[in-house]
């Protein structure tokens, strides 16, 4: 369940909240400590660190140099030895020089050592495109990552999930990838509890309740689905189940299994590139008979992005899903 301390709210912005979580750990546990580059002094590139630096000084607030391997290599060394490392990558597109250190130690440690050591560490990034940025600071490569045992891979969608689902992670005793849409970091304020609360991870969310078709969605699309469900009812009466999974591994397979039990209908929204995409393991899970397969009543649908690398900004918006892509897929299922 959903668990907060304090009952005093504060309109935060999601990068906001990801600042007071951080904020409320690193007071909470001295054993928190968080590293990356421009993280100190800088506060950030986003600023997801500002005040930070001042407040718990060099030894917590750690500048590092441009070398994410070393970065996330240095983070599990802290996590064996009893730390809670938060380790930032500066862009998810940043994140290859340390694939191996994540795919062959950090998701790896607690099985080769049978469960003596875990890795308690967050490696936190910002994704996704549009917000014109330059190359490689605009992929959605998720998948990469949940196709690995051993970790864990989160995304908030709003100011109140990134605060508990955030702690949630620094508290979790294996490593979590805490992913940021840096599209949505000031898209707009949500009430947020002040203290400490948690949001669990592995659980999705209903947005809204639909007896139609099952809308899956996460992080920056959230916003994208519930304006094409809602114009969607408004328009032809057709109601949408719209789910934000906050957690792709592992994903929230019992309200999965529930959405599509009751819609029989189903349409995957992510920005991601289609082919590998976290919507083939949802098809894939609701296609097992012990699931949902047997309630389906049409097609799965997807609307993602394209089998390209994001296209630079004359061609970004192109590359996105649009409400009227997910409109039509919408219907197309309905109407099967």
């Amino acid at each position: 369940m959903e668990t907060a301390t304090q009952t005093l709210q504060k309109q935060l912005t999601l990068i906001q909240a990801i600042t007071d979580a951080l904020d409320v750990m690193l007071s909470e546990n001295e054993d928190i400590l968080v590293l990356g580059q421009d993280v100190g002094q800088n506060g950030g590139v986003f600023r997801a660190t500002e005040g930070l630096y001042e407040k718990y000084g060099e030894d917590r607030i750690i500048d590092t140099p441009l070398a994410e391997s070393g970065i996330i290599g240095t983070s599990i060394g802290m996590a064996v030895n009893g730390l809670r490392p938060v380790a930032e990558i500066q862009f998810f597109g940043f994140i290859y020089p340390a694939f191996n250190q994540i795919m062959t130690h950090a998701s790896r440690i607690r099985s080769r050592t049978l469960g003596r050591f875990t890795v308690p560490m967050v490696i936190r990034t910002p994704y996704g495109a549009g917000v014109r940025a330059p190359e490689i600071h605009s992929d959605s490569m998720e998948a990469l990552f949940t196709h690995m045992p051993g970790i864990k891979v989160v995304v908030p969608s709003n100011p109140y999930d990134a605060k508990g689902l955030l702690i949630a992670s620094i508290e979790d005793p294996d490593p979590v990838l805490f992913l940021e849409p840096m599209k949505i970091y000031r898209a707009g304020r949500k009430e947020v509890p002040e203290g400490k609360y948690t949001v669990p991870l592995g659980k999705g969310n209903v947005l809204k309740d639909g007896e139609d078709v099952s809308l899956f969605t996460w992080g920056a699309m959230v916003p994208l689905a519930m304006k094409a469900a809602e114009q969607i009812e408004k328009e032809q009466g057709i109601c949408c189940d719209v789910i934000d999974l906050r957690t792709l591994y592992p994903l929230d397979r019992d309200l999965i299994r529930e959405s599509v039990e009751k819609t029989g209908r189903v349409v995957i929204l992510h920005e991601a590139h289609q082919t590998g995409g976290v919507s083939g393991d949802i098809i894939s899970l609701i296609n097992d008979t012990e699931t949902a397969f047997l309630s389906l009543k049409a097609p799965i649908e997807k609307v993602t992005g394209f089998d390209v690398p994001v296209p630079m900004f004359s061609l970004e918006d192109h590359y996105l899903p649009k409400g009227d892509g997910i409109k039509q897929k919408i219907e197309h299922v309905y109407n099967y």
